[in-house]
């Protein structure tokens, strides 16, 4: 594998291999007293983050330092694109002052595919336009293997946005692949029209939805989908599609709950269920346990690219 620009194609086996990688990385995270072997040393690893990010910018970067690799900083605001460079001339220009690979984040589909065409060096998507997010679907994979013991047969329920979001499209991509069985629930202004055709059902009753899943994924609303005439109102999502504990408590079995961040709290999920510690009986809440896969997801996607 030279480039990670996206799932769609990638097959269950190199999946596989990538989150056996991680485990291994993830039991030294939590380790007591953390030590990895410098792997990357001397490498350069360029983020170049065309849009803001918080988690997967940092867990990169950790990724990066945990394996030996020093990392450059790129802010699109603070760079000569704001005098007119083209993206494939600033990605010209850190690959002459001889960078080892980039990690991209554009507003563009396509974006992170384009580059891998121009460059020498290994290409990591970290999100391009409404296209692919590969390493969050990976590491929301892990999250779901780490808890089951499995992916395959596993039924996972794809909830909100997903028409503009890139990473229910490489959930979609990677967890067929490793063969599960994959649903989309949301208002129907905001699914994909061709949902069936991709190998996933379709659903518009999040009740029915989530007594179906073993695990739910929920997505963040854009909130202005409510002013561009994809719903009514963020209230009446809310109430349809958002995830509450009242929901939760009138299924008859646990729910996996996990969710890419940042959250919009009392909208797409309650405060309740995102920071449920899990008591008996009850469902869970894996928004933090997917940060920190994050960091050994990303060490593992590294690792196999420049190692």
């Amino acid at each position: 594998m030279q480039h990670l620009t996206g799932l769609c194609g990638l097959d269950s086996g190199t999946i596989a291999g990538l989150l056996d990688t991680a485990e291994g990385f993830k039991k030294e995270l939590v380790s007591a007293s953390p030590s990895f072997s410098p792997s990357l040393r001397d490498r350069r690893i360029a983020l170049v983050f065309f849009e803001n990010s918080t988690r997967t910018r940092f867990s990169f970067e950790l990724a990066a330092r945990n394996l030996g690799a020093s990392t450059l900083g790129f802010s699109a605001s603070t760079s000569s694109v704001t005098k007119g460079e083209t993206l494939s001339d600033t990605i010209k220009n850190l690959e002459a002052m001889q960078v080892d690979a980039f990690v991209l984040r554009h507003s563009a589909s396509g974006s992170a595919e384009f580059i891998s065409r121009i460059t020498r060096r290994p290409v990591v998507n970290a999100g391009d336009g409404s296209n692919e997010h590969p390493t969050q679907a990976l590491l929301d994979m892990f999250t779901l293997r780490e808890h089951f013991g499995r992916i395959e047969g596993l039924r996972v329920v794809i909830v909100g946005d997903v028409l503009h979001s890139r990473v229910a499209r490489s959930n979609i991509h990677g967890l067929l692949a490793m063969g599960a069985e994959v649903a989309v629930c949301g208002p129907v202004t905001l699914l994909p029209p061709d949902s069936e055709k991709m190998g996933v059902r379709l659903l518009t009753d999040l009740d029915r939805a989530i007594e179906w899943a073993d695990a739910a994924l929920v997505l963040r609303l854009q909130l202005e989908r409510a002013s561009g005439g994809y719903l009514p109102s963020l209230q009446e999502y809310s109430v349809h599609y958002g995830l509450t504990d009242e929901r939760l408590e009138r299924l008859k079995k646990n729910l996996l709950v996990l969710h890419p961040g940042p959250i919009n709290r009392e909208i797409e999920i309650s405060n309740r269920v995102a920071d449920r510690i899990q008591p008996p009986g009850y469902s869970k809440s894996m928004l933090l346990e997917q940060v920190t896969n994050g960091v050994a997801v990303r060490m593992a996607v590294l690792k196999t690219l420049l190692a």
